[in-house]
């Protein structure tokens, strides 16, 4: 992977296509990213740059953190995040990372948390048939059902579905292509969803499966 930046997701919106098909789009404020850290095989064991995204006041940010800033030059950004990338070494601190990176056609992953919904059943949450609404079933259908035989093992399997805390979890949608790119705005615009809600921190990376 050799390219790769922090965004935060817009929305989706729609846009017609050369042949004049709609496509679905989510548009995504990728960067500008300062490069705070580059870290090498030599020195670190692997490749990697540190970048910040967004901008934050210096009394928000605590005295270990904008020592790190100040050392790089660079403004205090409200994220920092760590980048694998194999052409580390192309990078240098104070460098600025755009938008500019990607063009038209690309394919790339996205990387987000998805929506958070709390305490879910194993139909919401695993994708489970409710069970029968007549013949003795009740009083409640949208129950897990059988747990498990009852003298042996006298336990429920581990892994089984239950109900439980749905949500929120890091997500990879591969294989998605960009549509445009607006470097005026800085602003990605992808084929398809991307996880999360507005405002969610998106990392789009170089697609390692194209």
């Amino acid at each position: 992977m050799k390219k790769a930046i922090i965004g935060k997701k817009l929305g989706m919106t729609q846009v017609f296509s050369s042949n004049g098909l709609v496509v679905p789009v989510t548009v995504i404020e990728a960067g500008p990213c300062d490069v705070v850290q580059v870290k090498t095989v030599e020195k670190d064991g692997y490749d990697s740059v540190v970048v910040g995204f967004g901008k934050q006041k210096e009394q928000r940010v605590n005295k270990a953190q904008l020592g790190v800033y100040k050392k790089a030059n660079v403004e205090p950004a409200k994220v920092l995040r760590e980048l694998r990338i194999e052409n580390a070494k192309d990078y240098e601190v104070g460098n600025v990372i755009n938008c500019e990176i990607f063009a038209e056609g690309d394919k790339v992953d996205a990387t987000a948390t998805t929506r958070g919904r709390g305490f879910t059943g194993v139909i919401q949450r695993w994708n489970q048939q409710r069970l029968k609404m007549t013949h003795g079933v009740g009083p409640v259908h949208r129950e897990v059902g059988s747990m498990s035989a009852n003298s042996t093992p006298s336990r429920v399997f581990k892994n089984k579905h239950m109900p439980g805390h749905y949500g929120c979890e890091r997500v990879t949608i591969q294989n998605l292509e960009i549509v445009k790119v607006d470097k005026d705005r800085n602003i990605l615009l992808v084929k398809g969803c991307v996880p999360g809600p507005k405002g969610t921190l998106v990392a789009i990376r170089e697609s390692k499966k194209a």
